[in-house]
C-alpha cells in the first residue's frame, strides 16, 4: 500500500491498494505482531470512515482494515458491475497485498452478506466471522416496503437534511431521539460518491442468498443485531443463528447503525469474541514438544475426517435442504409475523 498520511489514531495509515487494476481506498491500523487483523466490510453506500469510532473503541492491540468499496467514497467507480464472487476475489487480492495471509472478518449490513460470501468461497483466508445487522439476501424477512424504497438511492447521503427527516423511521435505535447525531456522523467526510457506484453495490447482490451455503460454513461467528432495526428484522439473526453451526447470537439495545451509535457498547463485544479465538490458539498444550507433536498429529487426523465429513454432507446437501431452511422458517414464524413487516 502507498501510504498517504498517518493519523494519530494508533498509526492508522490510509492509501491505496491496485489489485487487478481495481484501485482501493484502504486505511490500516497495525496491531500486535503475529495477531489475526480484523478487516471490517461497510455498509451500502458508506465510505470507510462512517465507523472510525467503533474502531477508536477497540483494544488498540487488534490491527484493523477497512477499505472503500468500488465506486464509494476515495475507491473510483469500476468498468461495469461486479457481483459479490469478484468483489471478494478482490478482497482476497487485497489482503494479500497488505501481507496478510487471512483475516477475522466483520460485515454490517450489505458488507454482511458480502462477509458471508467471502467466509464461504474465500475460506482459508477467513478465520472467524462477525454478522451485523445483516440478513441472508434475497430470502430473507424484510423490512416494511416504506423502509426498503429509501434505500433504493443515495439521496441521504447527499442531503443531510433529507437523511435527519427519515432517519428515525430508517435506522431505528437512538437515531428515533437524536437523528441528528446519525446525519452528523454520515456527512463527516463528504460525499458517498459515484451514483453509479451505489447502483453497482445494490445490483451486486441481486438474487444472491446465502441461504444454501450457510449450514457449510466452518467459521465460529457471533452475530450482532439490534431489537430496533427497520431495515432487518431481528428474526433474520435468529434464523442465521439457527442455519450456522458454530454461531452464537448477540442481541443488543438499538438500531441499524449500533457499531456508530452504540460504539462503545458493542466494541468489547467483538474483541472479546476474537480473544477468544486469540487464546484459543495461543494456548499452548501442556506436556511439552512431544505432547506438542502429538496434538499436532492428532489435529491433522480430525482435520482429514472432517474434510470427509463435509465432502459427504456437501453430496447429501441437496436431498435435506428442504429440512435444515424449512425448519427453522417455522420456529420463527411467530417471530415473523410478530414483525408486521407488510403493514
Amino acid at each position: 500500500m502507498t501510504p498517504k498520511r498517518a493519523s494519530p489514531r494508533q498509526q492508522e495509515t490510509t492509501g491505496d491498494v491496485t489489485v487487478d487494476g481495481q484501485r482501493l481506498r484502504v486505511a490500516e491500523r497495525r496491531g500486535q505482531p503475529g495477531r489475526v487483523p480484523l478487516l471490517v466490510i461497510n455498509g451500502i453506500g458508506a465510505r470507510l470512515e462512517l465507523l472510525q469510532p467503533f474502531v477508536d473503541a477497540l483494544d488498540p492491540a487488534l490491527g484493523v482494515i477497512r477499505f472503500d468499496v468500488p465506486g464509494i467514497g476515495g475507491s473510483p467507480a469500476p468498468a461495469g458491475p461486479y457481483r459479490f464472487s469478484g468483489l471478494c476475489r478482490m478482497i482476497a487480492g487485497m489482503l494479500a497485498a497488505l501481507g496478510h495471509d487471512s483475516a477475522d472478518v466483520l460485515g454490517i449490513s450489505w458488507g454482511g452478506g458480502v462477509a458471508q460470501h467471502f467466509a464461504a468461497f474465500q475460506r482459508e483466508r477467513c478465520r472467524r466471522l462477525v454478522l451485523v445487522s445483516t440478513a441472508t439476501g434475497a430470502i430473507m424477512v424484510p423490512g416494511r416496503p416504506s423502509v426498503l424504497l429509501q434505500l433504493a438511492t443515495p439521496r441521504r447521503y447527499a442531503d443531510a437534511g433529507y437523511l435527519e427527516r427519515i432517519a428515525p423511521g430508517l435506522y431505528g435505535g437512538s437515531a428515533r431521539t437524536d437523528p441528528a447525531r446519525v446525519s452528523a456522523a454520515m456527512h463527516a467526510f463528504g460525499h458517498v460518491g459515484a451514483d453509479r457506484g451505489y447502483l453497482y453495490q445494490l445490483t451486486a447482490g441481486l438474487g444472491w442468498t446465502s441461504l444454501p451455503f450457510l449450514p457449510l460454513l466452518r467459521q465460529r461467528t457471533l452475530i450482532l443485531s439490534g431489537d430496533d432495526d427497520p431495515i432487518i428484522p431481528l428474526a433474520n439473526a435468529y434464523l442465521m443463528r439457527r442455519l450456522i453451526p458454530h454461531s452464537r447470537l448477540h442481541v443488543y439495545h438499538g438500531g441499524h447503525l449500533g457499531l456508530v451509535t452504540e460504539a462503545a457498547q458493542l466494541a468489547p463485544v467483538v474483541a472479546g469474541f476474537l480473544a477468544a479465538a486469540d487464546g484459543d490458539l495461543a494456548a499452548p498444550p501442556p506436556g511439552g514438544a512431544r505432547e506438542a507433536r502429538r496434538v499436532r498429529r492428532a489435529g491433522r487426523v480430525r482435520w482429514a475426517r472432517r474434510a470427509a465429513k463435509a465432502r459427504r454432507a456437501r453430496r447429501a446437501y441437496g436431498a435435506g435442504m428442504l429440512a435444515r431452511i424449512g425448519r427453522p422458517l417455522l420456529l420463527l414464524l411467530p417471530e415473523i409475523v410478530a414483525t408486521g413487516w407488510w403493514v
